[in-house]
């Protein structure tokens, strides 16, 4: 499939990203790549292979919560390089702005 320059620009401006004009071909070769990998791939013959979410079945990995007790507040605080109230104190990293 055949990728023009415009589709490019157009996903570009989707994403809110901005190229060069070698970006811009660079980026016009790759996905013509990828398409004509996605259209090889439709040339599998899928007839009777049954739709899978995963390609290996994992089951259940989770761990079977059990209650125990946690650290001690002050045990957990022992290292912190500066706390407050009982709490950590960290650097403010969201401005309200």
């Amino acid at each position: 499939m055949r990728i023009q320059k415009e589709d490019v620009e157009k996903i570009a401006k989707l994403a809110k990203l901005q190229f060069s004009e070698d970006e811009i071909e660079k980026f016009r070769g790759h996905l013509e790549e990828i398409l004509t990998y996605v259209n090889k791939l439709n040339e599998l013959n899928t007839d009777g292979v049954e739709p899978t979410y995963y390609v290996q079945h994992a089951g259940d990995v989770m761990r079977e919560d059990r209650v125990k007790p946690s650290l001690p507040r002050e045990e957990a605080l022992k290292n912190a390089p500066a706390q407050d109230k009982g709490f950590f104190r960290v650097p403010k990293v969201i401005d309200q702005t």
